[in-house]
């Protein structure tokens, strides 16, 4: 039986469910990110490290959320404050105490906080970083980094995946496209001659590397461009969406020591719920504060709406996994396992002739079959067919990750790591049986 004919056997209902869900949804799915050949699995409940689907089948999650989910799935603190708070309301129409303790952690915790404004994801997170960094400094180009990932708006589409010139996303005018400067990964010297041309707003940057660390950022890098960017008075950018709070209880910016001037946040930040935030420095955070000044509220205020940002809900989620996350021992015992893990699949794929190699940082991990990328990232597109059978392949065998990478919890166990180490090694086996490798 080859990986498609057991992964169709084992998920019937999914089957049914996915062609239900072509007639209603575009592409049957929500996310691109939840596109899978033949078709997708469909949960339906999970707690701690696992998930159950629509068939019954029982999984070891790696997918966590999209990483959101640093404290497992449902944990009882997050529980509690999330029912206690859906008694109470769960969008008052006003401000409320739950959303100033949020930000009082968010500021306590991460470096360069000085300020915190709720969105309610990164994607919003990131758009508001380059519309504020613009109004400060008054310029009006963004650069980013080839390969790293901004989210979904008209700005952050740029050079996100090889060939790098197409954008990530159709729809989106040439003339915003001309707002975003492009400079390849771990290239100081690229951005200084850049920067020079004297018209950058901000540079933006997933600190441990683009897409999740999938191109990792080489030591130095970060100090040199906090450098750089502090002698051009350039706004220096952190795209902390997956590495807030997971890195270090501080986020990258702790981990690595470097201080960006804004951080944008998602996932972590809100406990498993919607939402995210950009903070930083008090001067440049103003810009997007009233000030009884009409001239100034009306046309030199950055404007921030959002009808569900920092609802009580999501902030009551949100507090009960900051709290926690505030202890560093749960980034090391994840980080641990991290390196446990990589550890392993590597030494799985080196034993089975498995082509690439397992790499990554901190509580991250990332199989590649091209093996590690260069300094500029991959310089071609990747074998997505490949992760497709493995994702297969890996959900025949109890384990859910992302196409080529997952996120280790604070609750994963020894046991854990070490049932997916075996159901990896049994999925490169599969496909080697199914000569997915060549012959």
């Amino acid at each position: 039986m080859t990986i498609h004919d057991a992964y169709r056997a084992k998920h019937s209902k999914s089957a049914a469910l996915a062609e239900r869900a072509r007639k209603v949804i575009p592409g049957g799915i929500t996310h691109d990110i939840r596109h899978l050949t033949p078709f997708p699995v469909y949960v339906d409940r999970a707690s701690g490290t696992r998930k159950w689907d629509v068939d019954g089948n029982e999984y070891i999650d790696y997918w966590m959320g999209h990483g959101a989910l640093f404290l497992g799935h449902c944990h009882p603190a997050v529980v509690k404050a999330v029912q206690t708070q859906m008694a109470r309301g769960t969008h008052l129409g006003a401000s409320h105490e739950l959303e100033v303790r949020w930000a009082e952690l968010v500021n306590q915790l991460v470096p360069c906080a000085e300020l915190t404004r709720f969105t309610m994801s990164g994607t919003e997170a990131t758009h508001l970083a380059m519309r504020v960094a613009r109004a400060y400094t008054g310029r009006p180009k963004v650069l980013k980094l080839a390969g790293h990932f901004h989210g979904w708006h008209d700005g952050a589409v740029a050079a996100v995946n090889p060939p790098y010139e197409v954008p990530m996303s159709a729809g989106v005018p040439g003339a915003t496209m001309d707002q975003v400067v492009i400079c390849p990964p771990n290239d100081v010297k690229a951005v200084e001659v850049a920067l020079g041309r004297g018209d950058v707003a901000a540079v933006i940057l997933e600190p441990a590397g683009g897409q999740a660390g999938m191109t990792p950022t080489i030591p130095g890098y970060l100090h040199e461009l906090r450098a750089l960017t502090a002698r051009h008075n350039v706004v220096l950018i952190f795209d902390e969406v997956i590495t807030g709070f997971r890195y270090a209880p501080g986020g990258a910016q702790e981990y690595f020591n470097v201080t960006p001037d804004l951080t944008t946040l998602a996932k972590i930040v809100a406990g498993g719920l919607p939402g995210g935030a950009l903070c930083g420095r008090r001067e440049i955070m103003s810009v997007i504060a009233f000030r009884g000044n009409p001239d100034w509220d009306r046309s030199q205020r950055v404007a921030h709406a959002g009808t569900f940002n920092a609802n009580p809900l999501c902030a009551a989620a949100a507090i009960a996994t900051l709290e926690l996350c505030a202890d560093a021992s749960l980034q090391a015992r994840a980080n641990k396992a991290g390196e446990e893990l990589r550890r392993g699949l590597g030494d799985a794929m080196k034993r089975l002739g498995v082509p690439g190699t397992c790499y990554g940082e901190a509580s991250i991990y990332h199989v590649s079959f091209e093996g590690k990328p260069g300094l500029a990232g991959f310089d071609r597109p990747r074998q997505g067919l490949l992760y497709h059978l493995l994702r297969c392949a890996l959900l025949n065998e109890g384990v859910d990750c992302s196409m080529n990478h997952g996120w280790v919890s604070a609750v994963h166990t020894d046991e854990d790591i070490e049932r997916t180490i075996q159901a990896y090694t049994r999925a490169f086996q599969a496909m080697v049986a199914d000569r997915a490798f060549g012959a």
